[in-house]
């Protein structure tokens, strides 16, 4: 069974990879159950956060202001973790996202990985839910902040020891790490065509916008452009 991993969770605005984006990283780094480092980040992510997302995760534009960029933030991550297994509750989908942004950085990134939600669901299928605030109120595992990466990461963490010594040698298979899969293509940045036509659209309409533009991808700028243009027409010249 995996003794040394990576657990780590994401904050983000939304729950699609190909258009949300990363709000915060933290990431444990556990061996032989002794967490042994962490890394913690905000994410300047270049648009708003969404007033439900703010709610649940209690995270502001004032919080990530002057934070580091997603490169920077997603780099620093990879530094940390360097090739080693990944740990996460629901890990597929905290890894499709930082898949998304390691790829758009024209880098590889395969890795294997422990799913807890995956384990709990074999392990426990009598409890109604088993959510990562429910699991560990079931296993008395104390947590702080809620809907915070790095105390969620830190949470996982722990779960999976308690799951590991209450049902590991009944099955150890649930325990062994496998491929994670999640197909990405890299996406291409805005144009300067877009870039142009999308400032114009903003003063045209008289829109008020605080997105970071020159962060937006391509499709991302496309998008933007086509609401704008729904919503409240081309520009008549």
């Amino acid at each position: 069974m995996t003794n040394t991993y990576i657990a780590f969770d994401l904050e983000t605005t939304g729950l699609r990879p190909m258009s949300d984006r990363i709000l915060e990283i933290g990431a444990v780094m556990v061996e032989e159950g002794e967490v042994i480092g962490s890394y913690e980040t905000f994410i300047d992510c270049g648009i708003s956060i969404p007033p439900h997302i703010t709610q649940l995760t209690g995270i502001t534009e004032k919080m990530t202001a002057g934070s580091p960029q997603t490169e920077e933030a997603v780099r620093g991550f990879l530094e940390f973790s360097g090739g080693q297994v990944l740990l996460g509750h629901n890990l597929p989908f905290d890894y499709s996202f930082m898949k998304r942004n390691v790829v758009n950085l024209g880098l590889d990134y395969e890795r294997d990985g422990l799913d807890t939600l995956k384990i709990a669901r074999f392990c426990l299928p009598e409890l109604e839910s088993r959510s990562l605030d429910r699991l560990s109120a079931y296993f008395g595992i104390p947590q702080e902040h809620h809907h915070r990466a790095l105390d969620d990461a830190l949470t996982a963490a722990r779960l999976y020891e308690r799951l590991k010594e209450e049902f590991g040698e009944r099955r150890p298979e649930l325990f062994e790490p496998v491929p994670m899969v999640f197909k990405v293509k890299k996406e291409s940045p805005i144009t300067n065509s877009q870039k142009r036509y999308l400032r114009d659209l903003l003063k045209y309409h008289r829109i008020e916008n605080n997105v970071k533009i020159e962060a937006l991808t391509k499709n991302e700028a496309s998008r933007m452009i086509d609401g704008i243009i729904l919503q409240y027409g081309k520009i008549m010249r």
